[in-house]
């Protein structure tokens, strides 16, 4: 049974979602604020975290961060009311996998869910533990990203899902609708601008190799050059 840690300090709005989940056969364990769920995370051992982003004592962000240095791998879903870029950016920066806009459906909620933990299963489970591309190394098991100066960054589940379809395709166009309906699980308008930002973040990770480009093919996808 698949264990949710879930952070939402709307008792009705918690209590709805938490007994929906259950009924669709989840394991949930609820906490309302940032730091009472910070003190029962490690003993809960869950598979996935959905957080509110607007908590007490300690927000989302924070607490997305905190997660991260006790397991690294967590898979994290925010919901929050907010939909600005920079909060999106926020969001990724501090250890988000997926983003969900209130109000929304439990039927999304789980479709993220699902979406996301079978993402991150398929990264433990790919055979490969690096691939060398131009003057890069990646290591998706560990969603790492060696850069040609022997320096290491942490990929989301999502640039490393991006990372991986491009590199599956390289010197071949990966079609835009197909990373929408593989990672994100539709091809909405607001999913589709998320996109736009992970593309402008790994085109930003990846100039320090001029060889390798990914090159946007005007309504159908990107070009992955080595």
């Amino acid at each position: 049974m698949t264990k949710i840690f879930y952070v939402e300090d709307e008792p009705a709005l918690g209590k709805i979602v938490k007994e929906s989940l259950q009924t669709r056969k989840y394991e949930v364990i609820m906490a309302e604020d940032g730091k009472i769920a910070l003190n029962i995370f490690p003993e809960s051992k869950p598979d996935i975290c959905v957080l509110d982003i607007m908590l007490p004592k300690m927000d989302g962000y924070q607490l997305a961060k905190a997660i991260r240095q006790i397991k690294p791998d967590m898979p994290i879903i925010f919901l929050t009311a907010k939909s600005q870029v920079e909060d999106v950016l926020k969001g990724f920066e501090s250890g988000g996998n997926d983003y969900l806009k209130k109000p929304f459906s439990l039927e999304e909620l789980i479709v993220r869910i699902e979406n996301l933990l079978c993402l991150t299963k398929g990264h433990k489970q790919n055979g490969k533990q690096e691939i060398a591309f131009g003057k890069f190394v990646f290591h998706p098991n560990k969603f790492e990203l060696m850069d040609p100066n022997g320096e290491t960054k942490r990929l989301s589940h999502k640039e490393a899902g991006i990372l991986m379809m491009l590199i599956d395709k390289t010197n071949q166009t990966t079609e835009r609708k197909d990373i929408l309906l593989k990672l994100w699980g539709d091809d909405s308008y607001f999913n589709s601008r998320n996109l736009d930002v992970y593309i402008t973040k790994l085109r930003d990770l990846l100039k320090a190799d001029p060889s390798i480009q990914i090159i946007t093919i005007k309504g159908i996808g990107y070009y992955f050059s080595v």
